[in-house]
């Protein structure tokens, strides 16, 4: 599952893969990922992937590799004076887990971790265009990169049976936007090189 069109051409064709371009955002992610099980599975996993954000702490460089060890919903919950509620302290429930944390496939995570860096990643609505808001998003998380979709794609599969993951190519920064760093062009070639060695570590 990829966002954007530009990231379905980085990672190009993979015999016994289909790759789903969904749109942008946690919405058109949650539907085109149960609308690709449902009319075209079954399917062993679901890899969602493309370009993130470097949340400040998190020691990830530009066109480096990150999978998830969890997808965090970052907004879902209430935010007081006091600071930010999650969904289980509100008495609610996402789903079948606890929290905003969406758990990835196990034996996903057992394989690519040896492989690539692993840590928290962050689904948000809005990103982190001042430095505040990115230290927000770190500490109702303690993610180390931000994307939109991931934990959409891997919560719709959970909810199908289908074990999900998320692996991300480091974009940019996040923080002030004046002072981000970009190179998308070397993320989109870091991220064509990381699934072709994910999908042959899965087998």
């Amino acid at each position: 599952m990829t966002s954007v069109a530009a990231e379905a051409e980085a990672i190009g064709a993979h015999t016994g893969t289909r790759v789903v371009t969904s749109g942008v955002g946690r919405t058109n992610a949650a539907a085109a990922t149960t609308e690709a099980i449902l009319r075209h599975g079954p399917f062993e996993c679901v890899l969602s992937v493309g370009v993130a954000g470097a949340l400040p702490g998190g020691g990830l460089p530009i066109g480096g590799i990150v999978v998830a060890s969890s997808c965090h919903y970052v907004e879902e919950g209430l935010f007081t004076p006091g600071g930010f509620t999650d969904i289980t302290a509100l008495g609610l429930a996402l789903g079948d887990f606890s929290g905003n944390a969406v758990p990835v496939d196990g034996r996903l995570l057992a394989v690519l971790r040896e492989r690539f860096a692993v840590g928290p990643i962050a689904t948000v609505a809005t990103c982190s265009g001042s430095d505040p808001a990115a230290q927000e998003v770190v500490r109702r998380t303690g993610a180390v990169a931000e994307a939109m979709e991931g934990a959409a794609v891997v919560h719709a599969a959970r909810r199908l049976g289908v074990g999900g993951i998320e692996l991300r190519a480091i974009s940019n920064t996040t923080g002030d936007r004046d002072r981000q760093q970009w190179d998308l062009a070397g993320a989109l070639a870091a991220l064509s090189r990381a699934v072709a060695r994910a999908l042959d570590a899965i087998g």
